[in-house]
């Protein structure tokens, strides 16, 4: 999980925090993505493409296993995702 938390903060910054939520919360539940919220004190310009580029580093960090990023800043519209990745996440 460290490695996650570095590559998010070297490529958001020190201040982004990250919260793991999902099926690999459950050790009973083995198999599917990673999925992981990371939360943005400030506005992200293109969020899309800072998703999509966390994602794949994030999968060749975990040896190619697939990884699903949700942002959360003060210019992305929350959806249910949102709320469920707050309350169940754990942050990392």
């Amino acid at each position: 999980m460290q490695a996650i938390r570095d590559v998010v903060r070297r490529e958001c910054g020190p201040s982004a925090r990250v919260r793991l939520f999902g099926s690999r919360l459950d050790d009973a539940r083995r198999g599917g993505d990673v999925d992981v919220l990371v939360e943005l004190d400030d506005p992200v310009e293109r969020p899309a493409v800072l998703s999509a580029r966390l994602s794949a580093m994030l999968s060749r960090q975990l040896q190619g296993r697939a990884v699903d990023v949700v942002l959360s800043a003060p210019n992305i519209t929350q959806s249910p995702v949102h709320r469920t990745a707050e309350i169940e996440g754990r942050l990392l």
